[in-house]
């Protein structure tokens, strides 16, 4: 506020007025004397006197004649500048201060009469309370009229079942009288602090608790209690609605109140006949860290105040019932909720569940069915408010069944399948529900002679299901085992019927009188936006069973083996799923819609199929190929031969039927070969044209170039206990190093070479060359004896190198004897990870930060057959000097674990302590 004074003093003192006399700027003077001494918030007057002298001196005060004129262009000056609409100037030159009689200094019988006055007492239809009180008394008031405010107020209201407590015309009052009613509405422990109140005069702070005993029986917290304020509810009435609503122990309904004051003054500015009204104190909610002052006190339920009452008692009516229906939900879920091991902790949640908030049926609705599917997690159980109470439509099961009647069952047959041969030999069969079987026997016999003796021979095969919108789930098992191989039995899914309390395995039929499709060619299922219910489950299966590729756009996720339920005079209805439906892998499907692997639009799914099918003709070529490049080029022999078969047998399996392109097949190769070789490092990808290796020969640099790679490559800095950092985020090439070494000796390793300690930050380098990591090493060991650090055996070449530091190197070595730490992070990989691993295997630096990458010391990039994938191979294993076995491929762990963006000053804490108690031990 103190940088913005110049403009608050024009805002408070500038106008367009003629003057005719002078205006003594005294008055402002002391008017701002006024402000600082009272206002409640002094923060905001900073640096306000000096700026109106400031403005008084520079001569920026006009003349203005008319008294109540300046009043005004004063009250618009001050409340602009502090945005305070309660700061007023006023000339009132017959004023007489009238000081409004102590209430506790009146007579017991005057006291009585202005409580009756002012608090009105109603017991309403189906016990509930109504009370009104347009004055909160004080606490030294209250104390003398104890016994009859006790016994005709506070105990009878305790009595009732719930209460409107109405404020509406609550325009007096006393905030010490405050504590107590909100302590009446909660219970006596824990005590809560309701109120913090500062008093500028005096600079004083006041809080304000919750009361342990009070003097009538308490109302507590768990009756519905329902606040009832208006335009005209003011002061210690509003502190009342302000700290219920935030304690969340009543509902507001209304308008927004006055937003007065705690505490406003009228004082004189000097022996003027000017006055200044100032608020002298103010409140904070320790609740909120806001308060109601000036902005008033919001409604929960926003209603004119002549019709609060009425809206008071519908949402006591709807809150009543609240418990019952709350009651009917919980035993609905109990008795036909399919996961039965879920039920108790929903059960629970419910009885648990704070619905303080609820104003409506419709509130209700959304909170419960947020709560309890963020529990049970199952999208299928769902509650909804029906607002026109739409009946409740069940589907018809006799709309599925199949007829006994021969001639009515061919002809039901006939109608519903239909078969086509298409072009490229691909068969076409299209049914648009799934029928109730009861006897197999018949309608498989016509099914088999309709459907799949005409398909018997295609190459491939289209079942459209674009147009089915469900039926019953008993007929699944007798079309899916056509799609096997009739050698073999498979388990496709398990229903647990709630409640029968059953649970049925539906797998392959014994015997099936048509000819089977079998499991080798491929079949593709059409769907749309309309595929729904059983039509869902059967794309669904075609998934999990790895039988087929489902083609077209995401299913509708037509809820499925589920009850709706109307609750009891409500407009709610609970929708439970009393079926599981659980697949050939023991997972439950909870529908939310099947996504196709290949998603287009349903009526383009025949322009796609003749290409996916290509594609899939050509899959175990690829497949077989990468087998090949992995057991020719991958670093450990042994892991590329499982791999190569594990490749192979999920092909077989079917596990790539949901492959439709290069893309999806690139993800789903790398995603097995780094399942089944635990290697993160194998990776295929697509590439148009060949890529290069970064492993190519690197550029040498000119004379002008070295400058430019040294400033980005290196980062060095003395610490304080001359501790050097180094900090590098690319291995660069040997020949490199070689061609920049006389200017990186002086520039970066001359300047660390003396520290007492050296810290190397490699969390920000994911590698590069390994050619330089012997000649790095060399300068942390001595010159006798060269040292083993680690092995290489490489795939491709089938040799084992050792790699031993140099005898020679430029400039001076740092030495053995002192210190390294080296940092590391998540990112840390490739030869920068060697280099790491080395330095711990050796016991030569202590390790800091976080596991790194396991990136490998160096890949292969394979191209796979003709096509434009690729394999990235690593074909390097590096093998430990000290044990002789290959290391890890999860990354290297530190010494010391520590958040990347911690590992320097951790290390520096390390040294500091190591140093202290070498100090100690000399």
């Amino acid at each position: 506020m103190a940088q913005q004074t110049p403009p608050l003093v024009m805002m408070l003192l500038l106008c367009t007025l003629s003057a005719n006399s002078s205006f003594q700027p005294a008055l402002v003077l002391e008017m701002a004397k006024i402000l600082l001494e009272n206002y409640c918030f002094p923060e905001n007057l900073v640096g306000m006197q000096e700026a109106i002298q400031h403005a008084i001196n520079s001569g920026e005060i006009l003349q203005i004649s008319d008294r109540k004129t300046l009043a005004a262009v004063l009250t618009v000056g001050v409340q602009g500048a502090l945005n305070d609409p309660r700061l007023t100037v006023s000339y009132e030159p017959n004023f007489v201060p009238v000081m409004p009689p102590m209430l506790p200094s009146l007579p017991v019988d005057q006291l009585i009469r202005l409580v009756k006055n002012s608090v009105k007492l109603d017991i309403l239809e189906n016990n509930v309370g109504y009370l009104r009180i347009d004055r909160i008394i004080g606490e030294e008031t209250a104390t003398k009229l104890g016994s009859l405010l006790r016994d005709n107020i506070w105990d009878k209201v305790a009595h009732t079942s719930s209460l409107i407590f109405d404020l509406r015309y609550s325009t007096a009052g006393e905030q010490s009288g405050v504590p107590f009613i909100i302590s009446y509405f909660l219970d006596s422990e824990p005590i809560i602090h309701i109120d913090t109140v500062y008093d500028r005069p005096s600079n004083t702070t006041r809080e304000l608790w919750t009361m342990p005993s009070i003097m009538a029986e308490r109302y507590g917290k768990k009756k519905d209690v329902i606040i009832l304020t208006s335009k005209r509810t003011i002061g210690a009435a509003e502190a009342v609605a302000y700290t219920l609503k935030h304690l969340k122990r009543a509902i507001i309904v209304g308008e927004r109140s006055a937003g007065g004051s705690v505490k406003v003054r009228k004082i004189r500015i000097a022996q003027s006949e000017f006055y200044i009204t100032v608020p002298v104190a103010r409140s904070v909610s320790p609740i909120t860290g806001q308060s109601w002052e000036v902005s008033g006190v919001s409604p929960t339920v926003n209603v004119n105040a002549k019709e609060a009452v009425a809206k008071a008692k519908s949402l006591l009516v709807m809150r009543s019932a609240i418990p019952k229906a709350v009651q009917h939900i919980s035993d609905i879920i109990g008795m036909f909720y399919a996961f039965t091991d879920r039920v108790p902790a929903l059960l629970q949640h419910l009885q648990s569940t704070d619905l303080f908030s609820i104003v409506s049926e419709e509130d209700l609705a959304v909170f419960l069915n947020q709560e309890l599917q963020n529990v049970s997690e199952d999208p299928r159980l769902i509650i909804k408010y029906m607002q026109n109470n739409a009946a409740i439509v069940e589907e018809d099961p006799e709309l599925y069944k199949v007829p006994d009647d021969p001639q009515l069952l061919q002809a039901m047959v006939d109608t519903m399948f239909k078969v086509e041969i298409l072009s490229g030999n691909t068969g076409y069969l299209r049914f648009d529900k799934f029928v109730m079987l009861s006897a197999v026997d018949k309608f498989d016999e016509l099914m088999g002679k309709k459907v799949w003796e005409p398909l018997k021979d295609t190459n491939n095969l289209i079942i459209d299901l674009r147009y089915n919108t469900g039926g019953s789930s008993t007929s699944l098992a007798l079309i899916l085992s056509y799609l096997q191989d009739s050698s073999q039995n498979y388990n496709f899914f398990t229903i647990y019927d709630r409640i029968q309390n059953t649970t049925t395995e539906h797998g392959s039929l014994p015997r099936i009188t048509g000819p089977t499709y079998g499991s080798k060619r491929g079949v593709y299922v059409f769907t749309s936006y309309y595929t729904a219910s059983v039509g869902e489950e059967f794309a669904y299966l075609m998934q999990s069973l790895h039988r087929g590729t489902v083609i077209g756009e995401i299913t509708s996720g037509t809820l499925m083996h589920s009850k709706t339920f109307q609750i009891e005079e409500t407009y709610i209805a609970i929708t439970v799923p009393f079926i599981n439906f659980i697949d050939n892998n023991g997972e439950c499907w909870l529908g939310g819609g099947v996504v196709p692997d290949a998603i287009v639009l349903a009526e383009e799914a025949v322009d796609h199929i003749h290409d996916i099918a290509d594609f899939h003709n050509g899959l175990r070529s690829l497949i077989e190929e990468t087998g090949k490049l992995l057991e020719k080029h991958y670093a450990i022999h042994e892991v590329a031969l499982k791999v190569s078969s594990v490749l192979l047998s999920k092909w077989a399996e079917g596990f790539y039927w949901s492959v439709v392109d290069f893309e999806s097949l690139a993800s789903q190769l790398t995603a097995d070969l780094q399942d089944t070789s635990g290697d993160h490092r194998l990776h295929i990808f697509l590439c148009d044209v060949e890529p290069e290796s970064i492993h190519d020969v690197p550029k040498i640099p000119t004379a002008e170039e070295v400058g430019y790679i040294i400033d980005a490559l290196f980062k060095i800095e003395l610490l304080p206990g001359n501790v050097g950092y180094l900090r590098f985020d690319m291995m660069a090439d040997i020949e490199v190093v070689k061609a920049i070494g006389p200017q990186l000796i002086k520039s970066v390793w001359s300047k660390i070479l003396n520290t007492d300690a050296l810290i190397i930050d490699m969390r920000y380098n994911t590698g590069g060359y390994s050619t330089a990591i012997p000649l790095l090493c060399t300068y942390f060991f001595d010159t006798e004896p060269l040292r083993h650090l680690y092995t290489v055996f490489d795939r491709t070449t089938t040799t084992m190198t050792e790699v031993m530091t140099l005898s020679q190197i430029r400039g001076q070595r740092y030495g053995s004897s002192k210190d390294i730490y080296i940092l590391t992070s998540h990112m840390t990989g490739s030869a920068a990870e060697v280099f790491t691993r080395t330095m711990k295997d050796l016991n030569r630096a202590t390790i800091i930060g976080e596991p790194t990458i396991g990136g490998s010391l160096s890949s292969g990039t394979y191209q796979i057959r003709d096509s434009i994938l690729y394999a990235s191979i690593p074909n390097q294993v590096v093998l430990s000097a000290i044990t002789g076995k290959v290391w890890s491929l999860a990354g290297l762990e530190p010494h010391v674990f520590a958040q990347a963006n911690d590992a320097l000053p951790v290390a520096q804490r390390i040294i500091a302590a190591r140093l202290l108690k070498t100090d100690k031990g000399t």
